[in-house]
């Protein structure tokens, strides 16, 4: 441990100011929980006890994640960055991140339209955030109100037909299932997922308050 030590302190740039930057990263679902500060002997006691440490800019002295809260983060992995001024720190957290109690600092989501020739060029990636676009997009058909759109026209059929169509969807998905056809099970999935999105613009559950269930259940089982 001291070899591994010696070798990523060396590595760590702390000549402006005796501190870097860390960004600490859920290791399971790659989220980043929050941004602190680190110095030599916080790298070190992080090291030496496998949670993190950090140095408050505010207060002037060390502090341990979690040493009152009980919110503590086991570290998985360090990364220097190209620079070794950026300290890259994957973590299990044992608990919220925030002192608020939200299991990330970053829950202040402010989301800024990008305009793209193509609509959808933007999209990240992230299978998460693909779903949210989805969410914006139909928020926007529905308040914007094109002839064409799709959304619109069954949304205006009332809230009936709209369940009927996860009916149908849902049904469909099993027969592809059952027919172990995977081109048919990908399409009737999707199509479940899009009306179930849309399904949900008609009451007061969000996106976000399902996926907040499914990671609350996940650490349950954790």
């Amino acid at each position: 441990m001291s070899d591994q030590k010696d070798a990523l302190l060396n590595k760590i740039d702390f000549s402006k100011g005796g501190l870097v930057p860390a960004i600490v990263q859920d290791s399971e679902t790659d989220k980043v929980l929050m941004l602190a500060y680190m110095n030599k002997e916080a790298v070190e006691k992080t090291v030496d006890t496998g949670y993190t440490w950090f140095y408050s800019r505010s207060r002037d002295k060390l502090w341990n994640k979690g040493e009152t809260s009980g919110n503590k983060q086991k570290v998985t992995s360090i990364a220097v960055d190209c620079d070794s001024d950026t300290l890259l720190i994957y973590v299990k957290p044992l608990g919220p991140a925030c002192h608020t109690g939200k299991e990330t600092c970053f829950f202040d989501n402010h989301a800024i339209d990008v305009h793209n020739d193509k609509e959808g060029e933007a999209i990240s990636e992230n299978s998460e955030d693909m779903f949210y676009y989805l969410e914006k997009v139909i928020k926007d058909r529905l308040e914007k109100r094109p002839e064409s759109s799709y959304v619109v026209k069954l949304n205006d059929k009332g809230e009936n037909n709209v369940l009927k169509k996860i009916g149908e969807e849902s049904a469909e998905l099993i027969m592809a299932i059952k027919d172990k056809n995977d081109t048919e099970i990908v399409h009737e999935a999707a199509d479940l997922i899009f009306h179930l999105l849309l399904s949900l613009e008609g009451t007061d559950v969000s996106l976000a308050d399902v996926i907040d269930e499914l990671k609350k259940r996940h650490k349950d089982k954790s």
